[in-house]
C-alpha cells in the first residue's frame, strides 16, 4: 500500500510516517518546513518540500497513490484570533486542494486529521453527533473543510474518515513554537531556567493524548474497509487535567521550583474542553495506554536529548491591538 502523508515532517505526520515504515508501507508526503522539521522525516520516506495548498504539486504527487492522511496545517488555534487570513487560508485552501488532488487522481481513501476545536463552547463531553459550534478562525476553518470532504465524497464516490484528536503531545513535538503546543512551551522555559507563562487563572481544563495512542486509531481509519464515512473524537476522556496541574507536573518532573507567571485570558479561548471517546472505544477497540504522566515524561526525554531551543516567531500577526498577546508582540519567549 502507498501511503502518502500531508506534513510528514510535523509530529502527527512524522510519527504516522515511521509507523507504517515499520509495516512495510511505501510512504511519501509533503511538507513546506514552517512547522515541520526535516530531520523529523526519515530517508526512507519520499520527501517532497512544498506546500499543501498547491494543487499542481498534489495532483503530481498523488499518482499511484492508495491513502492520503493529510495532518499539514498551521495548528495555531489562539494565533488564529489575530492572524485570521493566514490560518483560514492554510487550513481551508490547503485542505481543499489535498481533496481536489485526491479525487483527481483517484486516490481510494483520504483521512483527514482534524480538530477538537471543531466543538467550540458546547456542552461537554464532546461527541461526534454534536452539531458544532466553533468560536475561532482555526474551528471554523476545520469544520468547513470537514464539510467539504464530505460533499466530495457524496459527489465523487472517494471514501474518508476524519479523525479528531484531543491536544497530541509526545515526542518530535515542536518545542520552539511560542503561539502553540502549551506542553512543550513548558518544558522549553524550564530547561532554560525560565518561568512558563500561563495565560488566565491556569484552571481551563484540558485532555491530553499520547500520539501513539493516536496512532493506533489513526491506523484503523486508514486500514480498516468496513470503517468509512466516519467521525471520530480520538483521546483519552477520563484523565482530564487544568493548565495550572500540568505545570505541576512538568515541574515535578524537572525539579523545577519557581512558580509561573500569568498573563491576561486569551480572548476566545475555550475554558473547559473534553471530548467522549466512546464511539472510539466501541468501533475501534480504543484505550488509553499512556497516561499523562508517561507522556510528558516522553516528552521531556526528547526535548532534553536533542536540547533547548530559543523560540522562533515565524509567523506574522495580522490583527495588533490591546487585545493581542503581549508575550507574542513582545517576544517574551
Amino acid at each position: 500500500m502507498h501511503i502518502f502523508i500531508t506534513g510528514v515532517a510535523g509530529f502527527l505526520g512524522s510519527n504516522l510516517a515511521d509507523y507504517y515504515l515499520k509495516k512495510g508501507f511505501k510512504v511519501s508526503g509533503n511538507d513546506n518546513l514552517v512547522g515541520g522539521e526535516i530531520q523529523n522525516v526519515d530517508p526512507n520516506i519520499n520527501f517532497y518540500q512544498y506546500d499543501s495548498e498547491n494543487l499542481e504539486l498534489n495532483s503530481k504527487y498523488f499518482k499511484g497513490v492508495d491513502i492520503v492522511i493529510h495532518c499539514a496545517a498551521y495548528a495555531h488555534e489562539g494565533l488564529s484570533i489575530f492572524s485570521p487570513y493566514l490560518i483560514s487560508k492554510n487550513i481551508f485552501s490547503g485542505s481543499v486542494s489535498v481533496f481536489t488532488a485526491a479525487v483527481k487522481q483517484k486516490v481510494k481513501r483520504i483521512v483527514f486529521c482534524s480538530s477538537m476545536a471543531r466543538y467550540g463552547h458546547i456542552k461537554q463531553p464532546y461527541k461526534e453527533t454534536d452539531i458544532p459550534i466553533p468560536v475561532d478562525p482555526y474551528g471554523i476553518a476545520k469544520l468547513a473543510a470537514e464539510k467539504v470532504l464530505i460533499n466530495m465524497s457524496e459527489t465523487h464516490g472517494i471514501e474518508y474518515n476524519i479523525a479528531i484528536p484531543h491536544n497530541i503531545i509526545g515526542p518530535k513535538q515542536k518545542y520552539d513554537d511560542p503561539f502553540r503546543n502549551v506542553a512543550s512551551i513548558m518544558i522549553n522555559l524550564i530547561l532554560q531556567n525560565r518561568q512558563p507563562v500561563i495565560y488566565g487563572d491556569g484552571t481551563q481544563t484540558r485532555s491530553f493524548s499520547d500520539v501513539d495512542d493516536c496512532i493506533f486509531c489513526i491506523d484503523k481509519l486508514v486500514t480498516k474497509k468496513n470503517i468509512r464515512s466516519e467521525i471520530f473524537n480520538i483521546g483519552p476522556d477520563e484523565n482530564y487535567i487544568t493548565i495550572n496541574e500540568l505545570f505541576k507536573k512538568i515541574s515535578n518532573i524537572l525539579k523545577f521550583n519557581k512558580e509561573p507567571l500569568y498573563f491576561p485570558d486569551r480572548p476566545r479561548e475555550v475554558k473547559y474542553s473534553n471530548c467522549s471517546a466512546d464511539k472510539a472505544r466501541k468501533l475501534l477497540n480504543y484505550k488509553t495506554e499512556f497516561n499523562i504522566d508517561d507522556s510528558l515524561k516522553r516528552m521531556v526525554e526528547y526535548i532534553k536529548s536533542n536540547g533547548s531551543k530559543k523560540f522562533i516567531y515565524n509567523y506574522d500577526i495580522e490583527i495588533d491591538n490591546n487585545l493581542t498577546p503581549k508575550t507574542w508582540t513582545k517576544k517574551f519567549f
